[in-house]
């Protein structure tokens, strides 16, 4: 088995010195650095490179340079979403963003875990588990979400909270590490 599909399966896998997982991060890399340096009036320039960077985004997807991604192929934007300057998706597993979802500045999504005992993170051991966020969450600023985390729809993240578990759906959730702090309701129209 590669580590590449070690990686995929939830296993660890070789994430530092693996020869094909090194290239698809140099490569992601030579494109977020393409993306961010590109002309922001350059439309269709930017388009192009996404196309490549992030063969999942769905269309009316806004994304703000800069923007860093490990693999991109790893990656699902749903339509309408904004992400703002600064965002940074460790797809070492899936990334899903549902529809309509905004995503404030410098927030990151970490996908991977590595081990508790040195010996084997120096051999660059790590394995990833999926961040799915619904259908029209917001995270505020510098929001930081965990592997295997799932944020359900319509929830609201505040701003510099650390999501280390699930949240449910429809909920207003803050803090580090994140909690929940009520219900969003008719009240808050």
């Amino acid at each position: 088995m590669t580590e590449r599909e070690k990686m995929t399966r939830g296993l660890w896998y070789d994430a530092n010195y693996d020869p094909e997982l090194l290239t698809q991060r140099q490569h992601a890399a030579a494109l977020c650095h393409r993306f961010n340096q590109s002309d922001p009036l350059d439309d269709a320039a930017q388009s192009a490179i996404l196309r490549e960077l992030l063969p999942h985004m769905e269309e009316s997807v806004i994304l703000l340079p800069p923007v860093y991604v490990d693999y991109g192929e790893n990656c699902w934007f749903g339509s309408g979403s904004f992400i703002n300057h600064n965002a940074y998706f460790m797809d070492g597993a899936a990334i899903t963003i549902g529809k309509n979802c905004f995503i404030g500045p410098s927030c990151g999504f970490y996908t991977a875990a590595h081990p508790l005992l040195a010996e084997q993170r120096n051999r660059g051991l790590e394995k990833a588990s999926p961040i799915t966020l619904g259908d029209n969450v917001w995270l505020g600023a510098s929001v930081t979400i965990l592997p295997g985390v799932t944020i359900g729809a319509g929830s609201v993240i505040g701003a510099g909270s650390v999501v280390v578990k699930d949240i449910p759906s429809g909920v207003l959730a803050v803090g580090n590490p994140c909690h929940v702090v009520r219900e969003i309701t008719e009240n808050d129209r």
